[in-house]
């Protein structure tokens, strides 16, 4: 039977699923060299959430992260990618931006870069994949998954025949983070794309939201697929990918080759463990099916903010009419893929027209920017009632039809005469004290030190209301 391969998300999109990727630089250099060995496809290290999380909530520097798992990492691939045009920012950049980007990842030490587009425009894409070539790395691009009228096999098989002509990528990267694949469908639509990128690997990409990835995974296998990417758990399953362990054991069950080293790999899942148990970190579990999901299709990060937010502002009982909304949204939209930024901007409307009680009385710059076509082709048209409401309620500053954006690299480097093209880049993305606030904290921490189980225990127990604690040294004369 084929040999399927694994890429490693745990470092990257399982912790941005699970614990708001909230994983630092020293929860994960301990563990890097065993990483390293266990036989991946690549390892996922970063995309541009993480750049965000890193500068603004951790204070690290992303590019010294790179570097420092660069050094530990150095016989499997380390991958990024963009998404789109936009990167960090939820608008869209200028190209020499975009390119210079992706040239300090290849001088940071990523071997493979990616890119995806929400809206599956192939131009969006080429940016990235141009450069990437150039400069000698491996590439992979997507195809976004999503659910509508105009998602078909159709548009899938159109797309990837496009990304190999003229984006002429290494390999495809059905990409499903709204946990929305289901058996049936990756039963035609596996086989369709094969049959126009040949030999070319098709790598499988979902999310557990529905309970349902490890299974389409299976049947992905089944269909021809080549590559699955999963999680080392426990960071797997909840909103995450299927785990590497379970997903190895049943495509070895099912005949398939997984050159992954088991005791390893239960090695990596035990170190994140203790962490998760050390830090009050949530640990991921199987979810079951939600067939809510598929209408409302509100990625599971997304899904929690709303919660959160709801609650905080005393308006938990408006879910289930803002998931209604954003679904209505959505469809007079053009059917927009709800991953980021498109998910946010879907989003931020419903929650407008749901709270102001009047549909499209404000309206953000970005859905005006969208609606126009700032972000690119549409693949449906928004509904014309709806597109009049857009232009009429939204900034007037927004001009009907997008201007070609100015090179920006030779400004920013006027700007920061004495600064690096790293260092640029990032005050570049964020606005403000951000990256000063950040350089100001010094080294990032790179080392992890675990408790002693008694502290743990007294840790605990200082959280609880208990009154006197007995201790007891029996058993322990003579030691």
């Amino acid at each position: 039977m084929r040999e399927i391969s694994v890429v490693d998300t745990t470092l990257r999109d399982a912790h941005q699923c699970l614990w708001a990727t909230r994983m630092t630089t020293a929860h994960m250099l301990p563990i890097a060299g065993q990483m390293d060995r266990i036989g991946f496809r690549r390892i996922d290290l970063a995309g541009t959430i993480q750049f965000d999380v890193c500068v603004r909530y951790l204070k690290e520097d992303p590019w010294e992260r790179m570097r420092l798992m660069r050094q530990r990492i150095t016989n499997t691939p380390l991958s990024s990618f963009t998404r789109s045009k936009n990167i960090v920012s939820f608008d869209v950049l200028p190209d020499d931006i975009v390119e210079l980007w992706v040239e300090r990842l290849v001088a940071n030490g990523f071997r493979e870069i990616g890119t995806f587009d929400g809206l599956n425009d192939v131009d969006n894409m080429l940016t990235t994949l141009n450069v990437a070539r150039r400069l000698g790395v491996k590439t992979f691009a997507a195809l976004s998954y999503g659910l509508s009228p105009v998602h078909t096999d159709e548009l899938y098989v159109r797309t990837a025949r496009d990304l190999i002509k003229r984006g002429k990528v290494d390999a495809i990267w059905l990409k499903d983070a709204g946990g929305l694949l289901t058996v049936d469908r990756i039963r035609t639509l596996v086989p369709a794309i094969k049959r126009v990128i040949g030999d070319i690997p098709l790598e499988l990409h979902s999310h557990c939201m529905t309970g349902v990835a490890p299974l389409v995974y299976l049947e992905g296998i089944k269909a021809g697929a080549d590559c699955v990417h999963t999680s080392t758990a426990p960071l797997a399953n909840g909103n995450a990918q299927p785990s590497t362990q379970w997903t190895a054991q049943n495509l070895r069950a099912l005949g398939y080759t997984v050159n992954v080293d088991d005791a390893l790999l239960d090695e990596v899942g035990e170190h994140f463990r203790r962490i998760a148990v050390q830090e009050g970190k949530p640990l991921g579990t199987p979810q079951e099916y939600d067939a809510f999901h598929y209408e409302h299709q509100i990625p599971g990060g997304m899904m929690s903010n709303f919660r959160s937010q709801l609650a905080q502002a005393g308006l938990s009982h408006l879910l289930q009419k803002l998931l209604e909304e954003c679904a209505r949204v959505r469809h007079e939209l053009g059917f927009p893929i709800l991953i980021t930024p498109f998910a946010q901007f879907v989003g931020t409307q419903a929650v407008l027209n749901v709270v102001q009680g009047e549909r499209y009385r404000t309206v953000p710059d970005e859905v005006k920017k969208y609606a126009l076509g700032y972000f690119g082709k549409l693949l449906a048209p928004v509904d014309p009632s709806v597109l009049d409401r857009i232009v009429q309620n939204g900034s007037p500053k927004i001009l009907l039809k997008p201007e070609p954006l100015l090179p920006a690299v030779e400004k920013l480097r006027k700007q920061y005469p004495n600064a690096s093209d790293d260092e640029r880049l990032l005050r570049f993305m964020f606005a403000g004290q951000q990256v000063d606030e950040m350089l100001a904290v010094g080294p990032m921490k790179t080392e992890y030190m675990f408790e002693a189980p008694l502290v743990t225990l007294v840790r605990e127990l200082a959280t609880r209301r208990i009154s006197r604690v007995h201790f007891s040294m029996a058993g322990q004369a003579g030691r």
